[in-house]
């Protein structure tokens, strides 16, 4: 957590230009006492990190420091702020919903001044709600299983009941469907039925 805190407040400071350490405690959600101990990290570390003190006192980089990405076309950016604002609910099937708006945050910080304006300002103007309730339990169960590479049981305790490998989780426009390994088919949510999750652990091949 602290290595990306540290990656966030080099971001601000970039774009930003001088900080205090009272905005970038409100900023990154934490205490200004933090900051400074941040600071100092990153101080000891090598980064050109200048501390002003005073009333008119604050943060900010020297030696014209800059890391940063490619800029976007403007088109490009715009495009990429779309992508980052709709809604994925891989993302809440892994439990990354934090993590993902942390991520968004650091990316387009590390936008260039132009390119990240374009994608702020259209992130502002466009929006995509999806109204269907993105959490799904048992979908959330098959991501976990992918994830951990291990058995996965449908039709648990019925007299259909099937033993797959998971090894990837689409959403359609209407169900989910997981991929089993060694049929080599996608099997709708529909027949799922009741999951059991196993502790064991298979390989997957490569490719």
């Amino acid at each position: 957590m602290r290595a990306s805190r540290l990656l966030q407040i080099l971001l601000l400071l970039q774009n930003r230009g001088r900080q205090t350490s009272a905005q970038l405690a409100n900023e990154l959600e934490v205490t200004p006492r933090t900051i400074l101990r941040d600071v100092d990290a990153m101080t000891e570390a090598g980064l050109p990190i200048i501390v002003h003190q005073g009333n008119q006192g604050g943060i900010e980089l020297g030696f014209n420091y800059r890391t940063r990405l490619t800029g976007l076309a403007k088109e490009e950016a715009q495009a990429l702020a779309l992508i980052l604002s709709a809604t994925n609910p891989m993302i809440a099937a892994l439990g990354l919903e934090k993590a993902a708006v942390q991520a968004r945050a650091k990316l387009i910080e590390s936008l260039p001044d132009k390119t990240r304006h374009h994608c702020i300002e259209t992130m502002d103007r466009f929006a995509l709600i999806n109204e269907e309730p993105t959490q799904n339990p048992r979908a959330r169960a098959l991501a976990m299983a992918i994830q951990a590479q291990t058995i996965a049981r449908l039709r648990f305790a019925t007299k259909s009941e099937q033993t797959i490998h998971p090894i990837a989780l689409r959403k359609g426009v209407k169900d989910w469907s997981v991929l089993d390994a060694i049929t080599n088919a996608w099997i709708s949510e529909g027949a799922w039925g009741r999951l059991n999750m196993s502790g064991v652990r298979f390989e997957r091949e490569s490719t």
